[in-house]
């Protein structure tokens, strides 16, 4: 029960979260309300920059409504579909809390589950059923505790973060820094100009904790990742980024976790299988290398034919 609270209570406030800043952005392009803040005085004092930078926000603040309230007629069809995306987010938090709870049930099983895979494929490939079993099975747990697991905590302990400092539409970015992180892309490229933002619109002192709070949270992963996945295995950071978008893509939420895990499977069978060809040859050359040796010693001419 205390695993299933710490899954599901971050899940479902992410997804609340996500809800509501979307609506909220969808809602702002839709009617062209979209404002900027006002820059403060004391980035005129910038040196070389600073006058530049003020008047091009000034300008920005003033009249990006208006800009684009031009715009709003074509922008309000990009807003429903939008929202029309969000509409499936309930049903997609059905199959998350469907799948959990097959999962609970899988759990007890899961050894024998383990024992009629290994049987069966003892038939298929009896020479490395076991091996690969096991493969699948390190695959499986370095992923889904090295990458979405870490992403999940990076996520939340941000989102907290978020929270508290009063960031607009936190869930939203909470779900951006997952996505990012899953991904393998990393969240740097979304902290870094929203600490930049948060020095520029808040007073310097709640700008410095936040900045004390987020840079290490943002570098969690950094220090985790390679416990973690020390000995797990070694899926290219390109395959569970396709992973993630054709998951994504495929079955939306759920897809987001279980694709990168199951094309990281497949991607390390298929480099083990490799591997065992390229072993079979080198055999195979060494084998027809001995003949050759031998053939030469007895008849004392080079063979015609090396392999076997």
């Amino acid at each position: 029960m205390l695993g299933l609270s710490i899954v599901i209570g971050p899940a479902s406030w992410l997804a609340v979260g996500l809800v509501e800043g979307v609506r909220l952005v969808a809602d702002q392009v839709g009617t062209g309300s979209v404002s900027l803040p006002a820059p403060k005085e004391s980035i005129k004092a910038w040196p070389l920059v600073g006058t530049a930078v003020f008047d091009l926000w000034q300008l920005a603040s003033t009249n990006l409504a208006a800009a684009l309230g031009r715009f709003s007629p074509y922008a309000k069809p990009v807003a429903k579909t939008i929202l029309s995306a969000i509409g499936s987010v309930g049903i997609e938090m059905f199959k998350f809390l469907a799948a959990v709870v097959v999962t609970g049930f899988l759990f007890i099983p899961g050894p024998r589950l383990v024992s009629a895979a290994r049987t069966f494929l003892a038939h298929v490939i009896p020479e490395h059923s076991e091996e690969f079993v096991a493969l699948a099975g390190t695959t499986v747990r370095s992923v889904s505790r090295g990458v979405i697991g870490i992403a999940m905590l990076q996520s939340l302990l941000l989102g907290i973060g978020f929270i508290v400092a009063d960031v607009p539409g936190a869930g939203l970015f909470t779900f951006l820094v997952l996505l990012l992180g899953i991904a393998q892309i990393g969240c740097a490229i979304l902290l870094l100009p929203m600490i930049a933002w948060y020095w520029l619109t808040r007073e310097p002192s709640a700008a410095l904790l936040f900045t004390l709070y987020v840079v290490p949270a943002g570098l969690v992963d950094n220090v985790l990742k390679p416990i973690v996945m020390g000995r797990g295995s070694r899926t290219p950071m390109v395959v569970i980024f396709l992973g993630v978008l054709g998951g994504t893509l495929a079955h939306g939420l759920i897809g987001l976790f279980i694709g990168p895990i199951v094309l990281a499977v497949g991607w390390e069978l298929l480099a083990a299988w490799m591997r065992e060809e390229a072993g079979s040859q080198d055999v195979l050359a060494d084998e027809g290398d001995v003949i050759a040796s031998d053939r030469t010693s007895a008849d004392g001419a080079p063979p015609r034919i090396v392999l076997p």
